[in-house]
């Protein structure tokens, strides 16, 4: 038997490999991959050569090293089982369920200290990283009672945004998408309403009293939209982008009313803990809450499709083309 490792090769291209599979030293675990998620956002950058390779991956996750260059391997959301274990490895993971913020392949050596014992089934646990994901925006953007917040986006990190947020009581909760089978899954996720872009936000939360939402997040990964949650946005509100947009340029008209709106953008990404949070959070603290939280979530809605490995190509090619189909995209592993 063989392992399989997926490659980023060039625009449009994957290529799986297959390399022996790999002993454990006497400190690592050998893990055999059950599934692992592909990350739309991100991933179709990589895809399309639209994130600039000069970039180091995530120096925060030691799998994860050297540059958005083609070749390169990605990914960060495996699930699988502890197959065999080193010899100063407690014998009690072999067998254990674990999480790793992991490229796409079939085994793979990891220390205990990189994995994330799971008790969940893998389908919830594949979606453990873009569960903190949102848990993230949500504690950057601070929202308080009885705000209005709206959420550009509704992939699965705008739908698990959504999702936390349901849980606040908040005044008006309203989620922007072009696709309707997004619309109508945020809706079931905790939405009050759900419409398909910037005009139809604007219409659905004017009021006489109030002007505009108090938080807005852009979780959507299309530059356009920046400007859009700008100017949904309120008097001294707040913006939270958590997209990344690669290459792509953002072009945002500022010299209307944005001059004078007091209206904060801030970037939250999932790698580092905002130093606000860092006296009373950690990442072990941030974790331990997903977990509670993603327990409760209807996960299966949030996948679409399921390929394996060896057909890669032809997940990223249906991501590519046809995102008014695709959710969740898992890769999987026999």
């Amino acid at each position: 038997m063989a392992a399989r490792s997926l490659y980023f090769t060039g625009p449009r291209e994957v290529t799986v490999r297959e390399r022996p599979v790999p002993d454990p030293g006497p400190d690592e675990v050998r893990v055999r991959t059950e599934r692992s998620a592909i990350s739309p956002g991100t991933e179709l950058l990589l895809y399309r050569d639209e994130a600039p390779a000069d970039v180091e991956i995530d120096e925060t996750i030691d799998a994860l090293d050297g540059t958005l260059s083609y070749p390169l391997q990605y990914g960060y959301a495996a699930v699988g089982r502890v197959a065999a274990t080193g010899a100063n490895v407690d014998a009690d993971w072999e067998g254990r369920r674990v999480f790793a913020f992991h490229p796409h392949e079939s085994h793979f050596l990891a220390t205990p200290s990189e994995l994330i014992p799971i008790d969940q089934p893998a389908e919830r646990a594949t979606l453990l990283a873009n569960a903190e994901a949102a848990v993230n925006f949500v504690m950057d953007g601070r929202p308080r009672v009885g705000d209005r917040v709206a959420v550009f986006g509704q992939g699965i990190v705008g739908l698990l945004t959504t999702a936390v947020l349901s849980e606040f009581p908040l005044g008006e909760l309203v989620t922007v998408d072009p696709y309707e089978r997004r619309r109508e899954l945020s809706e079931r996720l905790g939405a009050d309403t759900a419409v398909a872009d910037a005009t139809a936000l604007e219409e659905t939360v004017a009021t006489d009293h109030v002007d505009g939402t108090d938080v807005t997040f852009e979780l959507s990964g299309n530059p356009d939209a920046l400007d859009d949650a700008i100017d949904a946005t309120g008097y001294a509100g707040q913006v939270i982008v958590g997209s990344w947009y690669g290459n792509k340029p953002a072009t945002l008209h500022l010299g209307g009313e944005f001059h004078r709106s007091h209206v904060r953008v801030q970037s939250s990404q999932v790698s580092r803990i905002d130093p606000d949070h860092t006296g009373r959070w950690d990442k072990e603290r941030r974790l331990s809450l997903v977990r509670d939280l993603l327990s409760e979530v209807e996960v299966s809605a949030l996948f679409s499709h399921e390929f394996p490995v060896e057909r890669a190509d032809d997940a990223y090619q249906l991501l590519d083309d046809a995102p008014e189909r695709t959710l969740g995209v898992v890769l999987t592993y026999e």
